[in-house]
């Protein structure tokens, strides 16, 4: 990939190493060679050292149409509803961790408004499509890593209950808002609610990522990118795909790229 981060990104980033997968480029943080010798918490990817996640309520509006997405094997995402019955998520989220394949749509629940246990509706997976390319063995590549899932019945009611998919490219430094099911408290829907987009990055086949600003770690796989539409609806920009370990910063597939 190609790309010029900012300033203030490459400050963030200063004793850290690359790491190259078969896909892409991340920048893995080790710990500086003038680190105090008592021992320190490991930073969470994709958060850095100072947290700017909150608890968000998940009945309000824009969060009403997330959900926790899980599969009957364990795997915990973050999904959103784009429209009655039509979830948004990450690929990489529904493959079975032994086999390398795709599991059944039928083992896979939307739970919406999940918060401690409850959640407002539930339902099955109908259907499962996945992006042309991705791979389920390999879970790649990023520029590919998204689903969509059709589920078994209706679980919203009205345009509110849903969010739109912006098609358009905001300029950079847009407000953005990404929030989750994530590993570190998965019980609640935790949200940076004040990030911004820091670039576009280009994988070798020239498809696009977005790179943003907001924190969020393991279990916002899948979760929207939300930015600031007409009217002051929040619509998706994207659907987060991986963190930057070390630093508040991760990657996500831009919906303009969506069919």
């Amino acid at each position: 990939m190609t790309g010029v981060f900012g300033s203030k990104f490459n400050a963030a980033l200063t004793g850290c190493r690359k790491v190259t997968s078969a896909w892409f480029t991340l920048l893995f943080c080790a710990a500086a060679a003038s680190a105090p010798l008592r021992a320190e918490p490991p930073l969470r990817p994709g958060v850095g050292s100072e947290d700017p996640r909150r608890v968000v309520d998940p009945a309000a509006v824009p969060w009403r149409a997330l959900g926790r997405v899980q599969t009957e094997l364990g795997a915990r995402c973050t999904g959103a509803l784009i429209g009655p019955d039509l979830v948004l998520t990450a690929a990489h989220c529904l493959v079975a961790p032994n086999s390398g394949k795709l599991v059944r749509p039928g083992s896979i629940h939307m739970l919406l408004g999940y918060q401690r246990g409850h959640w407002r509706a539930a339902a099955r997976a109908r259907s499962l499509r996945v992006a042309p390319g991705f791979d389920p063995v390999r879970k790649g590549p990023p520029t590919a890593d998204w689903a969509l899932l059709e589920l078994a019945q209706p679980l919203a009611t009205g345009p509110e209950g849903w969010l739109t998919m912006m098609r358009h490219m905001p300029a950079r430094g847009a407000r953005l808002m990404l929030g989750g099911y994530q590993q570190d408290r998965a019980e609640v829907l935790l949200a940076d609610p004040d990030c911004a987009l820091l670039g576009v990055v280009r994988a070798e086949d020239g498809a696009r990522l977005l790179r943003h600003g907001c924190a969020g770690t393991r279990g916002a796989s899948g979760a929207p990118l939300l930015v600031e539409g007409e009217a002051g609806r929040w619509a998706i920009l994207g659907i987060n795909v991986a963190s930057y370990a070390g630093i508040s910063a991760g990657l996500a597939v831009p919906t303009a790229s969506l069919p």
